[in-house]
């Protein structure tokens, strides 16, 4: 267990928040097991949602890490994302996407945590856009959206399903979208689809 009290607030609360949910898991529960006074506890957070940022903020770079050495173990193609998904439905401590249900917990799309959670997704495109890229696929981002697509509902049914199908079916999918050379361009944005101020991020960044 990290010593430095930051470090003890965050991934407590990570883990926490994960197994249980955001708004289940108050202040107090996390001071008791992180073994951190509450002065101290905010010196380092103004407030529970500052933590809630900064918790989804070390995921989306600790998760997007871990996706791209499982993929490239795994053969570096697309297809590989869901490869990956399966490794992650099979463990015992699975609960689902943290940023999808970071978003559900807040509700308030203009909430600092929903704009994290939704960055993380735009990143997860962009990295998606790089392996068809590189493969060769033609389709680019709206193909990469179309599997991200796929990859969000296949976490959601394994939450349900508590299997790793999901991913398998998931894959099958996306298998046929790359054969048919999809990627359609997206449809006019109706103000909601995609948030202003979120783009795909180069791999420098989102790597960063």
């Amino acid at each position: 267990m990290p010593t430095r009290a930051r470090e003890r607030l965050l991934v407590t609360a990570e883990e926490l928040f994960y197994a249980e949910g955001v708004r289940a898991v108050g202040v107090e529960r996390i001071l008791g097991r992180s073994g951190v006074g509450r002065a101290s506890f905010y010196r380092h957070f103004p407030g529970k949602d500052d933590l809630v940022v900064a918790v989804l903020r070390r995921g989306d770079q600790a998760w997007r890490t871990w996706l791209a050495e499982r993929v490239t173990a795994l053969g570096g193609e697309a297809l590989n994302v869901f490869d990956a998904l399966a490794e992650r439905f099979a463990r015992a401590d699975f609960r689902g996407c943290a940023f999808i249900n970071a978003m559900v917990a807040t509700a308030d799309p203009d909430s600092a945590a929903h704009r994290v959670a939704a960055t993380h997704k735009e990143r997860v495109t962009s990295y998606v856009v790089e392996l068809l890229a590189e493969s060769g696929h033609p389709g680019g981002e709206g193909l990469a959206r179309e599997l991200v697509l796929l990859m969000d509902g296949a976490m959601v049914t394994a939450l349900r399903e508590r299997t790793t199908t999901p991913a398998h079916r998931a894959r099958a999918m996306a298998a046929v979208l790359l054969d048919q050379g999809s990627g359609r361009p997206d449809p006019p944005s109706d103000g909601r689809s995609r948030r202003p101020g979120i783009r795909l991020l180069p791999r420098s960044i989102a790597d960063g």
